[in-house]
């Protein structure tokens, strides 16, 4: 009976090792609906160089890079969780307004680059290399150079 648990748990852990970071490129109209809305919304003229399909055991994620360079990371129902801007900025529509009106209040001529939500945090990136993170609150948390 050991044997066979033994056996069992090993090939679990072969399968899950082998089954971890299973990247796969798609199509666009194989993201999830709401990813490709938002694409369609915020991202219109910008042309896709590749989307793919990020899966492990326990996860599921999309990433689409733009041939300017720009990037999207979507999670497994399609909400945007992270996006870089490197020719231009991150669109202001995406950003709460909270964190809109204090980057305009403290930095008044930079941009936002980047901006990631994670777990009810978000944090931002900005064109003089500052990193901020805001809580749910949308109070500063943190900013690292």
């Amino acid at each position: 009976m050991k044997k066979l648990v033994l056996l069992l748990v090993c090939m679990f852990t072969m399968h899950t090792m082998v089954m971890a970071d299973n990247d796969k490129p798609i199509q666009v109209n194989q993201l999830p609906a709401k990813a490709q809305t938002f694409i369609n919304t915020y991202f219109k003229d910008h042309k896709v160089a590749l989307a793919k399909e990020e899966s492990g055991v326990f996860y599921k994620s999309y990433d689409v890079v733009f041939t300017n360079g720009e990037e999207i990371e979507f999670d497994k129902t399609g909400e945007w969780k992270e996006v870089k801007c490197r020719q231009s900025e991150v669109p202001a529509q995406i950003i709460p307004e909270a964190i809109r009106n204090y980057v305009k209040e403290n930095y008044p001529d930079i941009r936002i680059l980047q901006i990631e939500l994670d777990k009810k945090e978000y944090e931002i990136r900005l064109s003089n290399r500052l990193e901020i993170t805001f809580d749910s609150k949308m109070r500063v948390i943190d900013i690292d150079d």
